[in-house]
């Protein structure tokens, strides 16, 4: 009750447009209602190439959480995946994006994406989408700490679009009920529902780095190992990819795997006989700077490829082209 009392004051004074800060260029933030993760990755990196694929040039702010001068997990993927892409990783994105538009290279952004920005009212958006995990819904949680919502359903009336995300590992009555209460609480049904599927497989070795198909798993005797909010879809994709899981290693969110931690997996692959690690691309960012070789193994990232079951045609037009 504390908490929703202080949640209910905030979004109040930001209704009023107190504090809020409207930027020279369209913004179109991605979030969600509750904490860990739902999907708003592979999302903001579809948003990022529909933009491109547009004509338009964007960059993305975000938090950055735990993130020093800028780099943080989650940018460093991001950083990886696009070519030139300006990325502001840091507590104060507003600061951050205003720094970056004095800049040459900032000169020529002219689309902002918030990367879990519903939260984050101090810049006004143009488009405010809130993705929902099918396999966790907000109408069956509760605030924190009781919960994970980090704001009440209600608070769906504020978004502009509704995504579905993770289809893939629901059945189709519970996709609909689900898709009944998100036209209920927000007021339209959800523009698009997605589903997530590993594309392929990058491998790093010691002799380098190379690319596989997903059946490369099969069969292989791996140890999973991950440091992010939701990690029950990254899980059940290696068993889907037909990997033989010997251990699963889930540290808490954002681990930074710090160098006691990268010895003690060692050990844990050791023990566990494992022929390679499985790991999620935002692990890999912070892995990649440590010193690995004691590990002895391939470590395997997949690939994730955001795929739309509905509204991917309806999805790029309003991002292309997002209300004033």
């Amino acid at each position: 009750m504390v908490y929703g009392a202080a949640i209910a004051r905030r979004n109040r004074a930001f209704d009023a447009r107190r504090g809020v800060v409207t930027l020279d260029r369209p913004v179109v933030s991605v979030g969600n209602l509750s904490t860990g993760g739902t999907g708003k990755s592979p999302m903001v990196a579809w948003i990022v190439r529909a933009l491109r694929d547009a004509g338009h040039d964007p960059c993305i702010a975000m938090r950055g959480y735990r993130s020093q001068s800028g780099v943080s997990d989650e940018a460093e993927e991001y950083r990886s995946d696009f070519e030139d892409l300006p990325v502001v990783a840091r507590p104060d994105r507003l600061q951050g994006l205003i720094e970056l538009f004095a800049t040459a290279r900032g000169e020529r952004v002219d689309r902002v994406v918030l990367d879990d920005g519903f939260q984050h009212r101090r810049i006004a958006r143009n488009l405010d989408l809130v993705l929902i995990d099918a396999t966790r819904s907000p109408f069956a949680d509760a605030l924190i700490p009781a919960g994970r919502l980090r704001e009440p359903v209600e608070s769906l009336r504020r978004a502009t679009h509704v995504v579905i995300t993770h289809a893939e590992r629901t059945e189709g009555a519970a996709l609909a009920r689900l898709a009944e209460r998100i036209d209920h609480a927000h007021g339209r049904p959800p523009v698009a529902v997605t589903e997530h599927a590993w594309s392929g497989l990058r491998i790093s070795e010691s002799s380098g780095d190379r690319a596989e198909p997903v059946p490369w798993l099969r069969g292989r005797r791996v140890l999973v190992l991950c440091a992010i909010g939701n990690p029950a879809a990254f899980l059940a994709g290696v068993e889907a990819a037909g990997a033989r899981v010997a251990e699963a290693v889930v540290l808490r969110d954002h681990d930074p795997y710090a160098p006691p931690t990268v010895a003690r997996i060692a050990g844990r692959i050791a023990a566990s006989m494992a022929q390679a690690v499985v790991t999620t691309g935002k692990d890999w960012a912070k892995l990649a700077r440590r010193d690995l070789s004691a590990w002895r193994v391939p470590v395997v990232r997949p690939v994730l490829e955001l795929r739309f079951r509905e509204g991917e045609a309806a999805l790029r037009t309003v991002i292309s082209d997002p209300p004033a």
